[in-house]
């Protein structure tokens, strides 16, 4: 059975650190789509070895402005 997970993604120097929202996984790598491909291998293990995972609901995601002092 597949199920659509969603991913957090920043970038910090060199690397792509990726987040899982709906657990608490996370992986990186040196581009996106390598973290990407991390992120999905560590969520299928933690999935494999978590008897009961706390799968939590997909958050709202967006994005919002502030006014800026600069």
């Amino acid at each position: 059975m597949n199920r659509t997970l969603t991913a957090a993604v920043h970038q910090e120097e060199d690397w792509y650190v990726a987040r899982c929202l709906e657990l608490d996984v996370a992986s990186q790598g040196h581009s996106l789509e390598e973290a990407l491909t991390n992120l999905r291998e560590a969520v299928e293990l933690y999935l494999e070895q978590t008897s009961q995972p706390e799968i939590e609901a997909t958050p709202f995601v967006t994005s919002f402005q502030v006014a800026s002092a600069a």
